[in-house]
């Protein structure tokens, strides 16, 4: 089945380190993708890093590599800062809302996006593209984790629970048809390289510029 509704900021309970219980599960399988699709060196931008519990999985796995985390909420700022405290590999989080512009970095090696697509309205989806044909060069990665669906492969009931949990929380969530986020990929010049399928009816989907 797939991973249970993740931390929302409308459920925080004003803790300053947040928890996402689906990060324990998933940090390992997501490691092992990002394994091979990295760059040796450089800087990883990480959009809604949530928690920040992955900034500081992945920080530490991959300490050739700078890490960006980024939220648009506060209370997320405060969580990343507290989870990645002591790495010195972690740049200070960024305020980031993908719908938008103005993101605050010039360029980055790569970009990765972990369960963000589908909790939040498309036009999100639509700025992470457009940041992405900004500031990745050449050759760098996009890389996206989280459960979508496939025009091929019918949906898992478990997955189709959890789109239906997501629409009566915000009508403009929910998951997204991977051909959908590869046109808009395809707008600003990504092209998806692979899917890979992950455990509990997730996929990575790599885009390249």
């Amino acid at each position: 089945m797939s991973d249970p509704t993740p931390w929302i900021v409308a459920e925080d309970r004003g803790d300053i380190r947040k928890h996402a219980p689906a990060t324990m599960r998933n940090r390992d399988a997501i490691a092992a993708v990002l394994a091979e699709s990295l760059p040796g060196r450089g800087t990883v931008l990480e959009v809604a890093s949530g928690s920040g519990e992955h900034a500081a999985f992945f920080a530490a796995q991959f300490p050739a590599l700078n890490w960006q985390p980024s939220d648009p909420d506060p209370s997320a700022l405060a969580s990343i800062a507290s989870w990645c405290a002591g790495l010195g590999n972690v740049l200070a989080p960024l305020a980031i809302d993908a719908a938008t512009a103005e993101w605050g970095i010039e360029c980055a090696d790569a970009l990765l996006c972990i369960n963000m697509v589908h909790i939040s309205p498309w036009s999100a989806t639509l700025g992470l593209m457009a940041g992405a044909g900004r500031i990745l060069p050449a050759g760098a990665p996009l890389i996206l984790y989280g459960p979508y669906r496939r025009a091929d492969i019918p949906t898992a009931p478990s997955n189709e629970a959890f789109d239906a949990s997501l629409k009566a929380r915000n009508p403009a969530w929910g998951l997204r048809d991977v051909a959908a986020v590869s046109a808009a990929a395809t707008a600003h010049g990504l092209a998806l390289e692979r899917l890979v399928e992950m455990p509990a009816n997730n996929v990575t989907l790599i885009y390249r510029r």
